[in-house]
Formats: C-alpha cells, sequence, structure tokens
C-alpha cells in the first residue's frame, strides 16, 4: 500500500487533507513507535526491533520504507536516523510522551518512575538545541 500523502484519497478523507494523510501515515501499526524509538539515537535494523518490543522483521521493513517515503526517516552510516522533517514531528510528539505518563498514573495508578520527568527533560533539551 502506498503512503498516504496529502490530495490523494486516505483513509477517513475523500480529498486527502494534510492532517488526515499524517494520521493515516502515523495510524500505521508500529509507525508512531518507530518514530518514538528513533527520537534519541540512530539504530541499527536489530537495534530498533529490539527497541519496539520484538516487531516483526517484515512489519519493521515495511513500516521503515513507508517513513522513508514520507522523508521522516532516512538511513546512514550508523543506522536509521530521523531526518529534519521526522525531528520536527518528534518535537510534537515529545508532549504528548508526557502526557501518557500523566495519564497513565492518574487513570490506572501506574506509572513508569521517572518517564514523564525524562520525556519532559528531552522535549527541553530538543527546544533548546532548535532555538
Amino acid at each position: 500500500m502506498p503512503i498516504p500523502k496529502p490530495v490523494t484519497r486516505v483513509r477517513g478523507s475523500q480529498t486527502g487533507s494534510p492532517i488526515k494523510a499524517l494520521l493515516d501515515l502515523l495510524g500505521r501499526r508500529w509507525a508512531l513507535g518507530i518514530l518514538w524509538n528513533l527520537g534519541e539515537d540512530p539504530a541499527t535494523f536489530r537495534d530498533l526491533q529490539r527497541r519496539c518490543g520484538g516487531i516483526s522483521p517484515s512489519i519493521l521493513n515495511s513500516r521503515l520504507k513507508d517513513l522513508k517515503d514520507a522523508d521522516m526517516v532516512g538511513r546512514e552510516e550508523e543506522g536509521y536516523t530521523l531526518t529534519e522533517r521526522g525531528k520536527e514531528l518528534y518535537a510534537i510528539v515529545l508532549p504528548l510522551g508526557a502526557w501518557s505518563a500523566s495519564r497513565s498514573e492518574e487513570a490506572f495508578g501506574h506509572a513508569k518512575p521517572g518517564m514523564r520527568e525524562s520525556v519532559l527533560e528531552k522535549a527541553e533539551a530538543l527546544r533548546r538545541r532548535r532555538a
């Protein structure tokens, strides 16, 4: 299946509005998880598979292709990495990680120690680098 692109029909939109195309891409199995797991460091295929909790090689390969076609992931000597466009999106997703950590604790009584603070620190560091 080709990657969702603005101005073409995508899941949930006949016109392919840019936000619907993005949500369609990120809604594919493991796409957002791969973006999240590449946010800090480049990773080889096997390392990324481990970071993603044992994702199947075929799904990982397919999502990496989708994300590369969307110019969010690139391949360098040290492995897969986020492109500038991928880094921009990661900066937007980081606060969702902090929100989800808070929500998990409030709603389910489960908190991964230090996760919320860690995500907020990463977001702040990323903001400073971009400024």
